[in-house]
């Protein structure tokens, strides 16, 4: 009877246990760099739909006044009539008094702009709140950035 009761006994052996601690290690080497990355990734991109966002308001604003807000009114005049309030104004031309990035840090408004082919500079300084940087540092930019190794 007592070699029965041996033979009846199921359940994971040390060795089995083992297999199974090494195989979730494995596949939390590979799976929790991108999870990590996830947080940071949704935050460029947020930045990256709200100066597209600003960019439609910016656009509409100088299409009714006739040219865009300068860099003294700022944003701002994209949520309140600047003053002296423009006889064509509008607004207000977006849906929040929100001009701050993903990281809390206000983005950057220059009328005109110093970036050819574009009336004004718009972007976020990114992770860092510096100008420059790589990666999620990176500033995110109303303007395209061109490579020259062609």
């Amino acid at each position: 009877m007592l070699s029965q009761l041996r033979a009846d006994q199921s359940g994971l052996t040390l060795i089995e246990l083992t297999i199974v601690i090494v195989i979730l290690g494995i596949l939390a080497t590979f799976i929790a760099p991108r999870v990590m990355d996830a947080p940071h990734k949704a935050r460029v991109a947020k930045a990256q739909i709200e100066i597209g966002n600003l960019k439609t308001a910016l656009d509409l604003y100088a299409v009714q006044i006739g040219d865009y807000p300068t860099t003294e009114q700022g944003l701002e005049a994209l949520w309140r009539a600047p003053s002296p309030i423009p006889q064509n104004w509008t607004g207000p031309y977006i849906q929040s008094q929100t001009f701050v990035d993903p990281w809390n840090n206000a983005y950057v408004y220059r009328s005109p702009g110093t970036h050819e082919g574009y009336d004004y500079d718009l972007y976020s300084l990114g992770k860092d709140g510096k100008v420059g940087g790589v990666n999620y540092d990176t500033d995110i930019t109303n303007w395209e950035t061109s490579t020259e190794n062609q």
